[in-house]
């Protein structure tokens, strides 16, 4: 775990100034700069390896084959008074970064101009560090609300005046691209889940989607092509098909994120199926491009910069009159749970990241048959999760 604080004198510095003051005043400095040091904000992190439960694939790997590990940074913030807050970033090599972007914007991070009482001041000095490095942003906002939340005594929803409501929010599960067979065997392991997402983008989709459907004739289902269809036409021809194949309820990001707005309206008014943008949409300040291009938008806190940014994000799509969707990467209950907190702003869940590991270190929200639930989540303020014993 490594550490790295400041804001006031460090150790060394104090042990310079005690030498060059004399008597009762070297004492009173000595004793005032420690007791500084010891309240000042602290972060630690560390990395950790998720393991998949299977090998995993979407469209943009098709051609490299499986993952099976997914690195991740938990972090923590303690400021030195007894409160403490928790943070996790799932790093995308597809915005290019990786663990060590992570954990070298968390070194530059004076930690010392963070405070659990003023967030947003928090996360604009986080801003002036530098542009992007959004997975690390993403960590310290949660660990940030987690502890603003619990000195209010307060779960997170509550602390943003959303509320939760139990039994209403349901996430799909997500089945990676393979071969048919394969396909088959994951859906039927699937079946306590109500919905279905299926990745797309190889040469065997038609025969996946079959693979699918005679596994499970009758579920909804949602098709994620991650950019795959590189032409307006092969995405609408393939649109055609799935609406054909019927049960599917929406598609995300056919094309890619830097297609042509004029291609994306274009097929936006031809498509069949609602369609709905997730590379294209990170911020609340991509609204008025997503609303001429989709029906909806998938947010995830990792492109957001963590909880305040997805929650400007959803609120803006669903002002601009769009569709919701709270998405994840591969993640810990840490970060799914802190998703979790603004389902109350969402119109459909994937927030299934945690339930295709075999080796999360920590408790959260749970998704029993897809329904996700605060009830037997640890505590009752701020996250809402810890680390398994």
């Amino acid at each position: 775990m490594l550490e790295f604080c400041s804001g006031v004198p460090t150790i060394s510095e104090v042990k310079r100034r005690e030498r060059r003051a004399p008597g009762l005043l070297a004492f009173c400095f000595a004793f005032l700069a420690r007791l500084l040091y010891s309240l000042r904000m602290k972060i630690s992190f560390r990395r950790f390896d998720l393991k998949l439960t299977r090998p995993w694939r979407i469209a943009r790997g098709v051609d490299g084959g499986d993952v099976g590990t997914f690195p991740v940074v938990f972090l923590e913030l303690d400021d030195g008074k007894g409160q403490r807050g928790i943070g996790e970033g799932a790093p995308s090599s597809h915005y290019q970064e990786s663990v060590g972007t992570v954990e070298a914007f968390l070194r530059k991070v004076e930690a010392g101009r963070l405070s659990f009482e003023d967030i947003a001041g928090s996360m604009k000095y986080l801003d002036s560090v530098g542009p992007g490095d959004q997975t690390a942003k993403c960590a310290l906002n949660i660990a940030l609300l987690d502890g603003a939340a619990q000195a209010a005594g307060q779960p997170i929803y509550d602390y943003l005046k959303l509320g939760f409501t139990e039994q209403k929010h349901v996430t799909s599960f997500s089945i990676g691209i393979d071969t048919p067979e394969v396909i088959g065997e994951k859906v039927r392991e699937a079946g306590r889940y109500p919905v279905l997402k299926l990745k797309v983008g190889s040469r065997d989709d038609q025969k996946n989607f079959a693979a699918l459907r005679e596994a499970a004739p009758a579920k909804p289902v949602r098709v994620d092509a991650n950019e795959a269809w590189k032409t307006k036409e092969e995405a609408l021809r393939n649109i055609e098909w799935l609406h054909g194949a019927g049960g599917v309820q929406f598609v995300e990001q056919p094309m890619p994120a830097t297609s042509s707005r004029e291609d994306m309206r274009w097929l936006k008014e031809r498509s069949p199926l609602p369609l709905y943008g997730d590379e294209s949409y990170h911020r609340a300040s991509d609204v008025t491009l997503a609303a001429d291009m989709f029906h909806g938008v998938n947010v995830k806190l990792v492109k957001s910069g963590g909880i305040s940014g997805a929650y400007d994000a959803l609120q803006a799509a669903r002002q601009a009159g769009l569709k919701t969707m709270l998405g994840c990467m591969i993640e810990s209950s840490l970060l799914i749970t802190a998703a979790a907190h603004l389902s109350e702003l969402t119109d459909h869940l994937d927030l299934d990241g945690n339930l295709l590991i075999k080796n999360d270190p920590h408790a959260g929200v749970s998704g029993e048959k897809g329904v996700i639930s605060f009830t037997g989540a640890p505590g009752l303020v701020g996250l809402r999760a810890h680390l398994r014993p």
